[in-house]
C-alpha cells in the first residue's frame, strides 16, 4: 500500500507539483494500459472511475483483436469495462515530470462486478481464499533484464541485430562493471524508491549486460502491483537515457536467460510465520510441507502462468541457472523450487521456474492456487532432491514447450476449481493464439540453415 493519498494528490495539484495522473490497468501481458488524465479533472471526478475498451484484456503482444474469446469479440461489439482506481496504489512517479500513477481494477460496465479474467482480479480471488483460511501470503519477485547501449528506436531500426550490450563480459556481482552502468541503475533504484517501492539492491547478473533489481517482500497483491510498475519504470528510465532494456526471457542463444524468481511464504493475519516450525526438519512446518507439495503436484499445470510465450521455453537449458526439473531442494539453484531461510522465521520457498516475461498477478495466483490445494488436501511432500538436478533421472520435468504447458493448464481440474472455467478457457485461447502465430512464422534460423542447403 502506498502512503500517498488522494488528499496528498489534491494538494500537489493545487500547488502545481502534479499536472498528470496515469490511470492504469494491467493487461494479460502484465503491461500498464490506460489514460493520462489532466490532474485537475482526475481529482475532481475520475478518481472514482473511468472506462476503457474491453479488448484490452483479450489482445496479444501486438494488440491484435484475437478471435475465439468468449468474453469479447466483434460480434459483441467490443464495449467498455469500468476502470476503478484503487487509491491504495496511488503514488508519485519521480522519473516523469509532474506525474502520479494509480492502478485500476476492471469492472463489468453493467454489473460493476470485477472482470473475472482480469489479472488483478485473478490474484485477488486467491488472496481472498487465503484470508478465509486465516492466512496471507508474502511474496518477492526478483527481476532480471538486459541493458543495451542503443535506444529502443535504434534497436528496432537495426532489426534487433548487432545490438551493443552495456558490458562486454559476464558481470555477475561485478562492482567495477556495474559502476559503468550506474547512471541508469541508480536512476532506477532511486526512482522506484521515490515511487514508494522499497528497493533492496541492484546487481550485475550472469551474462554480459545483464542486471537484477530486488525490492522488499510484500503481501501478494502489493508485490504484484510493484512488479508491474517496476517493469514499466525500468523501461521508461532507460529510454529517457537513450538506452534500452529487454525483459525477454531468452534474448540470445549465447546469453543466459532472464528470470523472475518468486519467493513465497504464508503468515497468519496476526503476522505469525506459518512456514516456520523450530521442531521441524529444516525448520519447515507441516503447513509448509503441504504447500510445497501442492506446488510440485501441480507444477506442470501452472507452468503456463510462469512461462507464457514461445520464447519462455528457450530459457530452460541445463547449466544456465534456469531449471529444467520441477523438484525441490535445499538451497540448490539447479532445482525448480529452492528452500531458502532454513531454520529461521524467514523460511520460504523460491520458485525458479518463471521468466522475466511473466505476468506477476497470474504467476502469483497460480502458485497460491497450487499451494492452497496442497494444504486443503494435506498432500505429502516428497524428499528433497540432492545434487545436480540437471542430471536427475526419473524426476518431474518442466514442460519443454508452450504447447505442452497449454495442454496441462487446460486439463487442470485444480486451476478450473480455483480460477473458474471461463478464466482458464480465456488464457487457453491466449496460449493457443501465441502458438498459432509462431507456427506460421519463418525464422532467421530456418532461412540461414536451409536457404542454400535445403
Amino acid at each position: 500500500m502506498s502512503s500517498y493519498t488522494i488528499d496528498d494528490l489534491r494538494k500537489d495539484v493545487a500547488e502545481g507539483r502534479i499536472d498528470t495522473v496515469l490511470a492504469c490497468q494491467v493487461d494479460m501481458q502484465g503491461r500498464l494500459m490506460g489514460k493520462r488524465f489532466q490532474a485537475e479533472y482526475f481529482v475532481e471526478s475520475a478518481w472514482k472511475e473511468t472506462h476503457s475498451c474491453n479488448y484490452l484484456i483479450a489482445t496479444d503482444m501486438e494488440m491484435e483483436t484475437v478471435s475465439g474469446y468468449k468474453a469479447t469479440s466483434w460480434e459483441k461489439g467490443y464495449g467498455d469495462y469500468t476502470m476503478k482506481p484503487d487509491l491504495a496504489t496511488l503514488r508519485r512517479i519521480p522519473w516523469l515530470e509532474g506525474t502520479a500513477l494509480v492502478l485500476c481494477d476492471m469492472l463489468d460496465h453493467h454489473t460493476h462486478e470485477e472482470v473475472a479474467h482480469s489479472p488483478r482480479a485473478i490474484l485477488k480471488k486467491q488472496v481472498k481464499r487465503l484470508e478465509d483460511m486465516g492466512m496471507k501470503a508474502y511474496m518477492a519477485s526478483e527481476l532480471e533484464f538486459f541493458l543495451f547501449d542503443q535506444s529502443y528506436e535504434a534497436a528496432q531500426a537495426s532489426g534487433y541485430r548487432n545490438l551493443k550490450l552495456v558490458s562486454a563480459y559476464n558481470e555477475d556481482y561485478h562492482i567495477f562493471q556495474t559502476t559503468k552502468e550506474e547512471e541508469v541503475m541508480r536512476a532506477i533504484r532511486t526512482g522506484l524508491q521515490g515511487a514508494g517501492i522499497p528497493v533492496e539492491n541492484s546487481k550485475g547478473e550472469a551474462s554480459a549486460g545483464q542486471e537484477e533489481i530486488n525490492v522488499r517482500y510484500a503481501d501478494a497483491l502489493a508485490m504484484a502491483d510493484r512488479h508491474a510498475i517496476i517493469k514499466n519504470g525500468c523501461k521508461e528510465i532507460a529510454w529517457s537515457k537513450g538506452k534500452a532494456i529487454t525483459f525477454l526471457a531468452k534474448w540470445n542463444y549465447n546469453a543466459a536467460g532472464s528470470s523472475s524468481h518468486i519467493h513465497q511464504s504464508l503468515w497468519s493475519l496476526e503476522e505469525k510465520p506459518l512456514f516456520f516450525d523450530h521442531t521441524g526438519k529444516y525448520g519447515m512446518s507441516p503447513l509448509m510441507h503441504n504447500y510445497v507439495a501442492g506446488l510440485l503436484s501441480h507444477a506442470s499445470e501452472i507452468t503456463y502462468f510462469l512461462a507464457p510465450y514461445i520464447n519462455s521455453y528457450k530459457r530452460f537449458m541445463a547449466g544456465t541457472f534456469a531449471p529444467t526439473k520441477a523438484i525441490w531442494s535445499k538451497d540448490n539453484r539447479t532445482a525448480g523450487y529452492r528452500l531458502c531461510g532454513e531454520e529461521t522465521k524467514g523460511i520460504r520457498i523460491e520458485c525458479r521456474v518463471g521468466g522475466s516475461d511473466l505476468n506477476p498477478y497470474l504467476a502469483f495466483a497460480a502458485l497460491l492456487a497450487a499451494g492452497i490445494d496442497g494444504i486443503d488436501n494435506k498432500l505429502e511432500l516428497e524428499a528433497p532432491f540432492v545434487g545436480d538436478a540437471y542430471g536427475g533421472k526419473g524426476v518431474r520435468e518442466i514442460p519443454r514447450t508452450l504447447r505442452a504447458a497449454t495442454t496441462e493448464m487446460t486439463e487442470s481440474a485444480m486451476l478450473r476449481k480455483a480460477f473458474g472455467d471461463d478464466v482458464v478457457d480465456h488464457y487457453t485461447r491466449a496460449a493457443e493464439w501465441e502458438q498459432e502465430e509462431y507456427d506460421r512464422r519463418i525464422t532467421d534460423w530456418e532461412v540461414a540453415r536451409g536457404f542454400e542447403r535445403a
